[in-house]
């Protein structure tokens, strides 16, 4: 992948310890750091009645989404802010009222993660923003054509691909579910190795390989411009312990703190018409792959000010802090932006 406007913005979390038998001491240091991290970022964050703070990760599209969340709920009259950690830590803050929204849980990958948030009523799954999206190991079409299809056929080709499975950045949901294959040696792939990397890292080295059709496997989804400038296949063979069924076909949701939709119900309104096509996300990531110097903000407010018929939809019923009409402070915002 080429360098996009997500790499300008530091991913703070954790590494998952992957040595078996670590001593004790550093898995409480992890922990401890970890805290620490999360103190750091969100210290002096609880504040005033209308300051709405969204999490997220490094991710194009969840970077898109909610920098328009941030614009929409500024234009509404609240204080929104964003902070982008790793998703570990998105969902701890989450839990302890240091961060109010997250729009990137993408479902069934991500389970694993958010689930136990979930069953402690923490977290609240509350809508799906964006239905059809698809998460999945993929590989370049002539490694397809040369006989890597399905996920069966991966240890296979274990010299060709040279044991590598490549991924984004550590504590990512799918990059656990690639160790979780290899650790239980699920598709024969226990002498493989998870390749860690940033979004940007991972789709350079794909390039990088495709120059000189060297074969390699990795992590991909949709949407994303990663469908446009590699000549992609995804692989058939995801079960429900792995992508999930259908081959990794997948729904993005909105997640919310526990009680926080009662404290904001005219933001958990908004939340729950903030929704996204895919070819919009689609056509986004394009505009920001053709334009470097662009960010995620910008590329999606220029988007969305030609689209009113998808932001629309969006201020149905919503108003303003101060009672005003939702969608024409939103119009007003997009004039001046």
């Amino acid at each position: 992948m080429k360098p996009n406007n997500c790499d300008r913005w530091t991913t703070l979390g954790m590494s998952p310890i992957k040595i078996k038998g670590v001593q004790m001491l550093n898995l409480k240091k992890t922990i401890f750091t970890a805290l620490m991290v999360l103190s750091l970022i969100f210290t002096g964050s609880v504040g005033a009645k209308d300051e709405i703070k969204f999490v997220s990760v490094s991710w194009t599209g969840v970077s898109v989404k909610t920098e328009l969340g941030v614009a929409a709920l500024k234009s509404l009259g609240y204080e929104a802010s964003n902070t982008m950690v790793s998703v570990p830590i998105a969902y701890k803050a989450l839990e302890t009222g240091d961060g109010d929204i997250f729009l990137g849980y993408w479902y069934p990958s991500m389970t694993n993660i958010a689930e136990k948030y979930f069953q402690r009523k923490t977290v609240v799954n509350f809508v799906a923003n964006m239905p059809g999206a698809k998460y999945t190991l993929a590989v370049p079409t002539y490694v397809v054509q040369g006989g890597l299809k399905d996920f069966s056929d991966i240890a296979k080709f274990k010299n060709k691909l040279e044991g590598k499975i490549y991924g984004i950045e550590e504590g990512n949901d799918g990059n656990l579910v690639i160790q979780d294959m290899i650790d239980k040696n699920m598709f024969g792939l226990k002498d493989f190795k998870l390749i860690p990397s940033s979004e940007a890292g991972m789709l350079s080295q794909v390039k990088s390989y495709e120059r000189g059709e060297q074969w390699i496997v990795f992590l991909g989804w949709a949407p994303h411009f990663m469908n446009e400038i590699i000549d992609m296949t995804y692989l058939t063979g995801s079960t429900p312990d792995t992508f999930g069924e259908n081959n990794g076909t997948a729904t993005v949701y909105t997640n919310i703190r526990a009680g926080f939709d009662k404290e904001q119900p005219n933001v958990a309104a908004f939340l729950k018409n903030f929704k996204f096509p895919i070819p919009m996300m689609n056509q986004i990531m394009t505009i920001l792959d053709n334009d470097h110097n662009l960010t995620t903000r910008e590329a999606g407010l220029s988007w969305i000010k030609d689209h009113p018929e998808v932001y629309g939809p969006w201020f149905k019923d919503i108003q303003t802090t101060d009672g005003k009409n939702g969608l024409k402070a939103f119009e007003n915002y997009l004039n001046q932006n």
